[in-house]
């Protein structure tokens, strides 16, 4: 059975790694110009679905509980199991108590306990709640490393093409998430604006969420003494540049996390579509001898694990064969 996956960002790559690892001949097909082109390329790859049952309904917990168990069984040592650290200022301590309310997985740390997770952090927050069992990873060198093990196992990549023909393969899996907003029933789009700092007088191992009644952000530590800031969340499907009004209230929130951010270099700004259901949840639709998997919303490396096991179990139960465990 030959499968064409269309789009090469977080849905459609961990599709088809998981239907190779189940023995299918995939192909994949991005009309951009390389892996990662859109929304994929601007995520904060963390793996927390305790943190985000704070605005989520309950499957993101139930379904993203095991997606740092699939990242790195497909790619050993690139998941960071850290657990994430969720602090407020003074002012919005009370914060802290309402996002406990909507949670759980979570344990109370007092300032000497902060220190000891983030000695960089002294003296700045008085309490945190800690997520010991989440995760986080770097999209970017993720997605390169999917794509970099589909093309050593002989799998089909094209970046900028228009593809090749759909009555080539028996299915095709379409991932091209935003750009299905108007075609598919219900899909609208929530636009994301991040950016990357670096200074080297800052530390930290694992992300932090600092609470703000209006302005919550995620700080999350990469490589290089760099560090990504996100996110925003605007009903609008349109991809232009950040705007001056969020990038303010990024850099704002940064530096009220920790000074040193006032210092920092601005390393990259960034903007990108999230395709979102009514609902905020992904899902597999089916048109004739296409599936769509769509809808990952701001739980794109989260969920898109359960996506394509979701994908692997119907393409395997109408090739007649039960589902063989994979990584």
């Amino acid at each position: 059975m030959r499968v064409l996956v269309k789009g090469a960002g977080v849905a459609g790559l961990t599709v088809a790694w998981q239907l190779y690892r189940h023995g299918f001949r995939v192909s994949v097909a991005d009309q951009a110009g390389e892996v990662g082109a859109g929304a994929s390329g601007f995520a904060g790859g963390m793996l927390a679905p305790w943190c985000e049952r704070e605005s989520a309904e309950e499957p993101v917990l139930t379904l993203g509980r095991l997606a740092a168990d699939w990242w790195e069984a497909a790619l050993p040592g690139h998941v960071k199991r850290r657990g994430t650290l969720v602090v407020a200022g003074g002012r919005d301590a009370g914060e802290l108590d309402r996002f406990s309310r909507r949670t759980s997985g979570w344990e109370w740390l007092d300032e000497p306990a902060i220190v000891a997770l983030e000695p960089d952090l002294a003296g700045r927050f008085r309490r945190a709640l800690f997520f010991r069992q989440e995760a986080h990873l770097d999209p970017r060198q993720a997605l390169s490393a999917l794509a970099a093990g589909l093309e050593d196992a002989r799998m089909r990549l094209t970046f900028g093409e228009p593809g090749e023909a759909d009555v080539d393969y028996n299915w095709v899996i379409d991932c091209t998430g935003a750009a299905q907003i108007g075609r598919l029933p219900g899909l609208r789009g929530v636009r994301g604006e991040m950016l990357c700092l670096e200074t080297s007088e800052l530390s930290l191992s694992r992300p932090v969420r600092l609470l703000h009644p209006r302005h919550p952000i995620y700080i999350v530590p990469r490589e290089k003494n760099r560090f990504m800031v996100g996110a925003t969340m605007i009903e609008s499907d349109d991809a232009g540049p950040v705007t001056a009004r969020s990038l303010m209230e990024l850099l704002n929130a940064a530096y009220a996390m920790h000074p040193a951010f006032g210092e920092a270099r601005v390393t990259e700004i960034g903007a990108g579509v999230r395709p979102a259901y009514p609902d905020n949840l992904p899902r597999v639709t089916q048109e004739g001898s296409t599936l769509h998997v769509n809808g990952l919303y701001r739980h794109g490396f989260l969920l898109a694990p359960a996506m394509a096991g979701e994908v692997a179990r119907r393409l395997l139960t109408e090739q007649g064969q039960p589902e063989r465990r994979a990584s």
